[in-house]
């Protein structure tokens, strides 16, 4: 029998998926400017490719440390109790640590231009939306993926082996619908590392936005979909 991994494989299990994820998410951004890519079919790719890579993440590290990936699913685990909070700090620094990496390694394949020009795939609000209105579209788009990583991994009665495919699906679905108007977030985590790419190498990153839009709000939103997944599917908590 596989002995429990220990806390520090289960901290670089999250750096590992986080890496994963802004590696091939946010990076299909910047490869579908660089071909010109627009419209329908340019969130259609990066959709596509969000999907894959929380898929890929959850298969692989999910045995290790639960592929939260993602600080606002890691809060609302530990505020549903689910999750110790000793490990909240470390799980996010890790993530954040992740996130930095991938950005930091795209920009060293492609040059500066995948900051200056690209924006390291970076999430803004879209012309026309506030900060209020750009949280409550972060906070449902995050409610989507907290509530079906309840059903579908945290439940115990949820089929085994779909999770990692069913989440990604979810996140595809919520960037197709929410792409345009915030850039999708749903995760603090992939929004820092291209942040703190563009900080170094000159592309945009407006740090107004960051904590109230994409941390906040995804946290908020996060946190309502546990509490409703509970009161609806009522279940025995695992610790």
């Amino acid at each position: 029998m596989a002995s429990e991994p220990t806390p520090l494989q289960k901290y670089l299990a999250e750096l590992v998926g986080t890496f994963m994820l802004v590696w091939i998410g946010p990076g299909a951004g910047v490869v579908a400017g660089m071909l010109g890519v627009k419209g329908l079919a340019d969130v259609l790719a990066i959709a596509l490719a969000f999907g894959i890579a929380v898929a890929a993440a959850i298969h692989v590290v999910g045995k290790v440390s639960g592929a939260h990936i993602n600080p606002a699913v890691t809060i609302a685990l530990a505020v549903r109790k689910s999750f110790p909070w000793s490990q909240v700090i470390p799980y996010i620094i890790f993530q954040l640590a992740g996130a930095v990496i991938a950005s930091l390694l795209f920009v060293a394949c492609l040059g500066t231009k995948a900051s200056v020009s690209y924006a390291l795939g970076a999430t803004t609000l879209s012309t026309g939306l506030t900060i209020p209105m750009g949280m409550l579209a972060e906070a449902i788009g995050t409610f989507f993926l907290m509530i079906t990583i309840m059903g579908v991994a945290v439940d115990g009665r949820a089929p085994a082996g779909w999770a990692g495919w069913m989440i990604g699906m979810v996140v595809a679905g919520v960037i197709i619908t929410l792409g345009p108007l915030t850039g999708a977030s749903i995760n603090p985590a992939r929004t820092f590392g291209p942040y703190i790419g563009n900080l170094i190498f000159g592309g945009p990153c407006p740090w107004d936005q960051f904590f109230l839009v994409y941390c906040v709000g995804p946290i908020v939103g996060a946190i309502i979909a546990v509490f409703v997944y509970d009161f609806i599917a009522p279940q025995e908590k695992q610790a």
